[in-house]
């Protein structure tokens, strides 16, 4: 939804872009795509002011919803999503912003609430008015680190609860952002602006992101299949070998049409039997999932998935690897990989396809958990395919 012009000349339009990406991504939208698509016509400094809104709301969204019920004496279930929407982005910017003036704040989102409950107007103004920056005893650990209840324990009973801890106050920290370099991990600010991007030798990608190609030990004239490779980071690195065959798949054409034309590119569903006519040596599937080890940049996740649609993730994942696994080489290696925290997607699906394939041995296990390893969170299985021997 377009934000109307008449709106945005009587508020800061990084104000007006924040509160309008945040009505998308409560119904349903993608927080990262929507405000790269909207924030795109804004001034630098909107276009920064709207990503800490939206991510700073997102982040800290139950510690908000405290204080708007503290300050409202209402409850957030109550309460419509404009009116919702606004007290959050206000209350960010002025308990958590310290260069943001109150007013402006207070100002904007009564005047954005206006437009779609005008009704609401004056209780948000109510509101906001007691807003302050004192410090707040927080009712709960889950509150503190802004987390949903059922995940911190789900995250305490695998890990334990100082990394539970951790990982959930790693989500609340902007993340670092680093780029591939000549073959290795560099932290973006250390790229002075203005060095030009090439598709290949200079590229946005995680630090975990970047220790999942290594497991799987390519060599010179490896053949090597990417079954989710979108936006196709791992593909590029893999190709930093010079192969002999790499082949890139995605079930997207509109996401696989951003991997760089460097090798075959083929659009198919992973889960679905596969059309290849040869075995590879070496296979990644970087399967699609939850993505629970990414809160620190995608934090709508926490408040959108549940726990029962870890074990939907893992059925479909399983049904990709056993569609992978028919396609690798006798003595090839295959790596299993998710951002996922979760069991069910992870350790889960490893053990049913060893017990589905006797063939496979399970050669390790790699976790990286945000809070205790750079970057994202991440679980990797190395597996390889037991060599036949030629006949005596």
């Amino acid at each position: 939804m377009p934000v109307p012009g008449s709106l945005v000349a009587r508020i800061s339009p990084g104000r007006a872009i924040a509160l309008e990406v945040l009505t998308r991504v409560a119904q349903g939208g993608y927080a990262s795509d929507t405000l790269r698509e909207m924030a795109a016509p804004l001034a630098a400094r909107d276009a920064g002011l709207a990503s800490q809104i939206v991510f700073g709301c997102l982040r800290f969204q139950k510690q908000l919803d405290f204080l708007i019920e503290m300050y409202s004496g209402r409850s957030v279930a109550k309460l419509d999503e404009p009116v919702l929407l606004s007290l959050r982005a206000a209350i960010f910017q002025v308990r958590y912003l310290e260069r943001v003036p109150a007013h402006a704040a207070v100002h904007d989102a009564v005047e954005w609430v206006k437009a779609r409950a005008r009704s609401a107007a004056g209780f948000v103004n109510a509101v906001l008015r007691k807003v302050n920056r004192q410090p707040v005893v927080w009712p709960d650990l889950a509150t503190e680190l802004s987390i949903p209840e059922w995940m911190l324990a789900r995250w305490t009973a695998h890990f334990g609860s100082k990394a539970a801890r951790n990982i959930a106050a790693a989500a609340l920290r902007e993340p670092q952002a680093y780029v591939r370099a000549s073959g290795k991990a560099v932290p973006r600010n250390e790229i002075p602006d203005g060095t030009e991007q090439s598709s290949v030798a200079l590229r946005l990608q995680d630090i975990s992101s970047q220790t999942i190609v290594p497991l799987l030990r390519l060599e010179p004239r490896n053949s090597y299949l990417d079954l989710c490779s979108a936006p196709g980071n791992k593909t590029l690195q893999a190709l930093e070998t010079k192969l002999s065959l790499a082949v890139a798949c995605d079930i997207s054409l509109a996401r696989i049409r951003e991997i760089p034309p460097v090798c075959a590119r083929v659009v198919l569903d992973a889960a679905a039997p596969l059309p290849f006519g040869r075995t590879f040596d070496r296979i990644l599937i970087d399967a699609p999932c939850s993505g629970t080890g990414t809160l620190g940049r995608n934090p709508e996740i926490k408040w959108r998935v549940q726990s029962e649609d870890f074990e939907r993730f893992g059925e479909k994942q399983f049904r990709i690897a056993e569609q992978g696994i028919q396609w690798l080489a006798p003595g090839g290696v295959l790596v299993y990989a998710t951002c996922s925290l979760e069991k069910e997607e992870n350790g889960a699906v490893v053990r049913k396809l060893l017990t589905r394939h006797p063939e496979l041995r399970c050669e390790r296990e790699v976790w990286r958990l945000p809070g205790r390893d750079e970057g994202d969170g991440f679980y990797a299985a190395v597996m390889s395919r037991i060599a036949v021997s030629p006949p005596a």
